[in-house]
């Protein structure tokens, strides 16, 4: 019947009924992906659910997104996930987004952006790590920018405490400069108080001084009680090769050429110092990530094929989760240009069949 043919009040009803329907409708749409609903897990079982990551470096963590040639995309998330990996770490330079004078109010179209990228990986079935990344002014001065730091992480643990335990905080990227061991450990301290306020139980990641080194992980200090702790290292070892050409490091054009063969005192090196990281990870009962690894692309590619199939294997055998920096700029795994996986470097990372 046309609703013209009806009474004022049935039209109302008739127009309220489609209302609810439509509300309905939409609210199953959002059932269909809910990212919030925190279960804690237990930081050795979610760390063995990172398991094979990748870093989507050069985006978020920019001076501005697109400034360093990545923007995200929601595509990059499904191709992630069907490639085999577990997880994406997310760098973000939170501190280019929010006031440099009290209270430290992060940009909140900046926040709606993260929001989106962790809720790409969530629904796409990819665990999600949030950092801190390249806040120069808390290496450089960490007493002066010491309260804003902590404000940032304040806002930061608010903003996403309901939120899936899928997604895993990062407390710092490779603390350096003036943020020493000493002062490093205080902060850290500081900092997962912080978040414990809003986030008790959510697992945290957190490395030592000296840009997350290995062999500065016996001066990192944590809160022996909080069992919510993952640790990170970072590994470019040998430097000479993983770093030639890069157009960030003095003097790099001097390595370029330098290959790594896998020979036995080369498996030797790399071995040793993951020992390193094992042995200080069992005797102070925590789980490790290998947040960073990688070789750029200005390396010849069947040494960065082998080099990166190396570390990573050898951090399985280790039951060390990792991250490979990163998706598709110069270390990439993936060519966004081409639209198409570096296929030596993802079989390096995912062989097929495993």
């Amino acid at each position: 019947m046309f609703l013209w043919k009806k009474k004022p009040f049935q039209l109302l009803q008739i127009i309220a009924l489609f209302l609810l329907a439509m509300c309905s409708k939409e609210s199953e749409k959002v059932v269909e992906f809910e990212p919030l609903g925190f279960k804690p897990i237990n930081a050795f079982t979610q760390n063995a659910q990172l398991g094979r990551g990748v870093n989507l470096g050069n985006a978020l963590e920019a001076p501005k997104e697109g400034d360093w040639g990545v923007v995200l995309r929601d595509r990059y998330f499904n191709l992630i996930k069907n490639a085999g990996f577990n997880t994406v770490r997310i760098p973000i330079r939170w501190s280019a987004h929010a006031l440099e004078g009290m209270p430290f109010t992060i940009d909140n179209l900046f926040f709606y952006r993260v929001d989106w990228a962790v809720e790409q990986a969530l629904k796409n079935g990819l665990n999600a790590i949030i950092n801190m990344h390249h806040y120069d002014g808390i290496m450089s001065d960490p007493n002066a920018h010491k309260k804003r730091f902590l404000a940032l992480w304040k806002q930061i643990a608010e903003h996403y405490k309901n939120y899936s335990a899928n997604l895993v905080f990062e407390i710092l990227n490779e603390p350096h400069d003036n943020l020493k061991s000493s002062l490093w450990n205080e902060l850290a301290a500081e900092t997962i108080d912080t978040i414990r306020l809003s986030n008790p139980e959510r697992n945290l990641i957190v490395g030592p001084a000296d840009w997350n080194g290995i062999g500065a992980l016996p001066g990192l200090k944590l809160p022996a009680e909080d069992e919510h702790l993952i640790v990170t290292v970072h590994y470019y070892n040998p430097f000479h090769f993983t770093h030639q050409g890069a157009g960030w490091v003095d003097g790099s054009d001097k390595w370029l050429g330098t290959t790594w063969r896998g020979t036995q005192s080369e498996r030797k090196a790399v071995n040793t110092d993951l020992d390193q990281a094992a042995s200080w990870a069992a005797a102070n009962n925590r789980p490790i990530l290998l947040g960073e690894f990688g070789a750029y692309s200005k390396a010849d590619i069947v040494s960065r094929a082998l080099w990166t199939d190396f570390v990573a294997r050898q951090c399985e055998v280790r039951k060390m989760s990792w991250a490979y920096w990163e998706f598709c700029a110069g270390f990439g795994v993936y060519d966004a240009t081409r639209n198409q996986w570096n296929e030596e470097i993802l079989q390096a990372l995912i062989p097929k069949g495993n």
